[in-house]
């Protein structure tokens, strides 16, 4: 069985746990829906924040919904000058046979500027010549 990467993004209001916390289950039920993502089924995921963001840990939420059994990291994207800020990015390692196509990455809230190509996607992408 192949693994498959899911990519997604949120911003977050504030540097509070809440926040962090609130937004990254926003993200993540919205990826698990629109993939029919089990747990079960994850090898790991990748959190990175903006680096104002440090409030806490978003794999935090992953954890409440029940990833407890999923390998889990969390660091801070590059320091960039024109970076978004208050951003949580995600990048799923899933185990399915689904084909890349048929993988639907969401971006949400001003996170949806850093992939137009991608934001309030809700079909399947075509693949590039197709």
């Amino acid at each position: 069985m192949p693994v498959r990467g899911i990519r997604g993004a949120i911003t977050t209001k504030e540097n509070t746990r809440e926040s962090i916390h609130d937004s990254t289950r926003e993200l993540l039920l919205a990826l698990i829906a629109a993939n029919q993502v089990d747990a079960a089924d994850v090898a790991s995921a990748w959190f990175t924040t903006s680096p104002d963001l440090n409030a806490d840990y978003p794999a935090a939420a992953a954890r409440a919904l029940g990833w407890t059994e999923v390998a889990l990291m969390c660091s801070h994207e590059m320091n960039v000058p024109h970076g978004l800020k208050k951003c949580i990015r995600i990048l799923i390692h899933w185990n399915t046979d689904r084909p890349s196509s048929a993988i639907q990455h969401i971006y949400l809230g001003d996170a949806a500027n850093l992939r137009p190509d991608r934001a309030n996607h809700k079909e399947p992408r075509k693949e590039i010549g197709n």
